[in-house]
């Protein structure tokens, strides 16, 4: 057979993303705070674009209403003639003369109040209020308080730059993460002088920084409290046992009775195992819901979004026609069509993103009712599929909706990926049953079981199998206990021992 060119025509339908379509998707999975962000971008970028202050754009000014020649009080009469009367400073200027000549008690009443000096409003000298932030102690950064003290331990360049490396080599504990002899090859450094170096930094505060593992760290801070005897040090080298709570075993390495390890743990309680988060923490950041979940009058649920954090914006038309009027450029208005274009299809995109929002989270309450009624308990089995087919959207719109959204609903705040659970039958032909539901009631179980009677994985799973017809298997269970960090059935009974003999 040979091969020749040829040309064919040939009639297909295809799906072509155009860049507005895309720029709507990108918007559906943004947070508020990034969706602020890209608007801000968008206002900087388009001129066409304005933030709604409750009037239209282009709207006149209202009319002055022409004045009336009333009477004046007495009252309005002594505020004007207050409003006229001029400051302390001003005054001391027209003298040519400092402001403690004129008036001594205003001199030291500002020494005493230096931000008194503010009007009404809260404002000082410039019209604007003072910002709070202005009077909160900036925190510094953990590499910026070792790095001083750094500067002041070691004299020699070299090293000096190896205390650099690591300190760019801690993690947010305070820990270093990578091993000496990695940054001895990297810098072409002995290791001595790096283990040397190392050793001056374990000396800098916060006490436990620049250690390798817990056990170190905390040897760190007894040796500084010195409280590092022998036994202590035992106690360290097997803390794995304690993790484990075997206190018999613990007992017998570090050869002590009850009482003197229930004086060494009390110490270990007092010492801090990750001294590097006193540093580097943003301010917390209160979670802001999206979508607020209320109980109406009629019994059903009303479901809004939270119009605070959603940005409102309008296109200038008045603007775009008084500028279109004037420009003969082409490009000039190739780019002013552009604006009103962009401008135009963001507010619909805006709008769109809103009301599917609305769309998604109302069929979330509609199909987890029992559960805003009832708890966790009733949480209803739900996948992207089923909302999807049930409002006529694609799984992935459902995603990107859902994607860092929040809803506040009666029974707290809840991220909406929450309500997403994969269903487990029921073995007696009963509904199926949802896994967060399943995962707090294993949780139950394991609370109230008593030091004599620990639950094992087969003990829960045939609970379960026994209460509501839950055929799960026991590596299942495992799974979401290990996932709830719930040790297994033997360390839990060597706790509650524990902890019955203590009382």
């Amino acid at each position: 057979m040979a091969l020749s060119p040829r040309l064919e025509f040939r009639q297909a339908q295809s799906l072509t993303l155009t860049p507005q379509l895309m720029q709507s998707i990108k918007l559906l999975q943004l947070s508020h705070l990034e969706l602020n962000d890209f608007v801000d971008a968008e206002l900087l970028r388009n001129p066409l674009l304005e933030r709604e202050d409750g009037s239209e754009p282009g709207e006149a000014e209202p009319a002055e209403a022409p004045e009336r020649s009333t009477e004046i009080s007495a009252y309005e009469d002594t505020v004007e003639r207050g409003e006229r009367i001029q400051d302390a400073d001003s005054i001391a200027d027209g003298y040519d003369t400092a402001v403690e000549n004129v008036f001594p008690d205003q001199a030291a009443q500002d020494q005493l109040n230096p931000t008194s000096r503010l009007d009404r409003n809260g404002a000082g000298e410039s019209g604007e209020a003072p910002d709070i932030d202005q009077f909160v102690a900036s925190r510094p950064l953990l590499s910026e308080h070792l790095e001083a003290q750094a500067n002041m331990l070691l004299r020699i360049p070299a090293d000096r730059m190896i205390a650099r490396h690591l300190i760019d080599n801690l993690n947010e504990a305070g820990y270093l993460a990578v091993e000496l002899g990695s940054i001895a090859d990297l810098l072409g450094a002995e290791l001595g002088d790096v283990e040397a170096v190392l050793g001056a930094l374990q000396g800098c505060d916060p006490v436990g920084v620049f250690a390798r593992t817990v056990p170190e760290c905390l040897a760190m801070q007894l040796r500084e409290r010195d409280r590092l005897d022998p036994m202590m040090q035992a106690l360290l080298d097997n803390i794995d046992l304690l993790a484990e709570h075997n206190v018999v075993a613990l007992m017998r390495a570090v050869g002590c009775d009850r009482e003197d390890l229930a004086d060494m743990l009390a110490e270990l309680r007092q010492l801090d195992p990750k001294p590097g988060l006193a540093f580097d923490r943003g301010p917390v950041e209160a979670v802001v819901p999206d979508v607020f979940v209320r109980p109406g009058p009629d019994g059903a649920w009303q479901v809004e979004l939270n119009s605070e954090v959603l940005p409102r914006v309008l296109v200038n038309r008045v603007y775009y026609a008084s500028v279109a009027k004037k420009t003969r450029d082409a490009a000039e208005k190739t780019f002013l069509s552009d604006c009103l274009a962009s401008a135009n299809w963001l507010t619909k995109s805006l709008d769109q993103r809103a009301q599917t929002m609305i769309k998604v989270a109302a069929e979330i309450v509609r199909q987890q009712d029992q559960f805003l009624l009832h708890g966790i308990a009733h949480l209803r089995p739900m996948t992207l599929k089923m909302v999807a087919e049930t409002i006529d959207m694609h799984e992935s719109t459902v995603s990107r909706v859902t994607s860092n959204k929040y809803m506040a609903t009666p029974r707290g705040l809840f991220e909406m990926k929450y309500f997403f659970t994969t269903a487990i039958a029921s073995s007696d032909g009963g509904g199926d049953h949802s896994a967060e539901a399943v995962r707090h009631r294993i949780r139950q179980l394991i609370e109230a079981e008593a030091a004599s009677d620990v639950l094992s994985d087969d003990t829960i799973a045939a609970l379960l199998q026994k209460e509501q017809g839950i055929d799960l298997a026991r590596r299942t269970v495992a799974k979401y206990r290990e996932g709830m960090n719930i040790p297994s059935s033997v360390i839990r009974r060597r706790q509650k021992k524990n902890l019955e003999r203590v009382g």
